[in-house]
């Protein structure tokens, strides 16, 4: 499997959502932000936690909402694991590595959030939005 195949973008569902179909969408890029406040004592690492829950219960009857909750996922799942991996390089290098990983982290954060409420934004709109640099793991 080539970089392609993992970035490329599914096609939207056709159809205009309901009402209901769009807010449970919003919700669903929402609820990564709630994940990840809601586990902040912990580190944090809660993000993928509410997008895994809307898409495993929605999937089936609301083709809208499994989308747009399969790709916050796949996003809260990419997310995470930059913070990890840039985590990893900051202890290897004994916190000399912060100089470098911390700005990249604050930045990284920040898209993150930015693009979230993007995202939570053009659900409730009945968009389905495609984050950009998102590796889509879960199909």
């Amino acid at each position: 499997m080539d970089i392609d195949e993992v970035t490329k973008s599914p096609p939207p569902p056709s159809g205009t959502p309901s009402q209901q179909e769009r807010q449970w969408a919003m919700f669903a890029h929402l609820s990564a932000l709630a994940g990840g406040l809601l586990t902040s004592a912990m580190g944090g690492w809660g993000f993928f936690i509410g997008p895994l829950v809307i898409w495993l219960m929605k999937k089936d009857e609301m083709p809208f909402v499994g989308d747009q909750a399969k790709e916050a996922l796949n996003f809260n799942i990419t997310v995470s694991a930059i913070f990890l991996i840039l985590l990893i390089l900051s202890i290897l290098t004994l916190g000399i590595g912060l100089l470098i990983t911390g700005p990249i982290m604050l930045i990284v954060g920040i898209a993150a959030l930015v693009l979230t409420i993007i995202a939570a934004i053009k659900a409730n709109e009945g968009v389905a939005y495609r984050y950009p640099f998102n590796v889509r793991l879960v199909k």
